[in-house]
């Protein structure tokens, strides 16, 4: 098994700023925050220095997580086949009469109220490789659902 972590050119940029923005703005204003709430006295009883040192320990934590993702990132290049459903791919659907767009993106960039869902996701991993016109049948909680690929778009 790869320990790669796929990710589209997009998702990369998104952890890159949010690594950025941690250890450059976050991380110093929590320290900072600690620091203050030090000062005030007493730290058993003190409820601002608990809070403070618990946001930097996420922080911190965050941090590291982050930088064993980048270490580990591989961008997802995209196919010379425009016909064929890949990672990074925005897909129109139709099920159940309804049309929906969703986003086939690496694991760390998945949020599925955002429609935008893992390619390891029984949904994405349907999608995968599939072209338009083409049906797919998906176990969902709900049952078996079908998924008609209308258009795949590329960003």
């Amino acid at each position: 098994m790869s320990d790669k972590i796929k990710v589209t050119q997009k998702g990369l940029e998104k952890l890159r700023r949010e690594y950025k923005e941690l250890v450059e703005d976050k991380r110093p204003k929590a320290v900072e925050r600690l620091q203050k709430a030090r000062a005030m006295g007493d730290l058993r009883e003190n409820s601002e220095y608990h809070a403070a040192r618990e946001d930097l320990g996420w922080i911190e934590g965050r941090i590291k997580e982050l930088e064993e993702i980048l270490k580990k990132v591989e961008i997802v290049e995209e196919s010379a086949d425009d016909n064929v459903v890949q990672m990074g791919d925005t897909v129109e659907l139709e099920v159940s009469g309804l049309r929906i767009e969703i986003t086939l993106v690496g694991d760390f960039e998945a949020d599925p109220m955002q429609n935008r869902f893992s390619v390891n996701s029984p949904l994405g991993s349907a999608l995968v490789g599939r072209k338009i016109n083409e049906k797919v049948v998906v176990d969902t909680p709900a049952g078996k659902k079908e998924y008609l690929i209308v258009k795949i778009s590329r960003s």
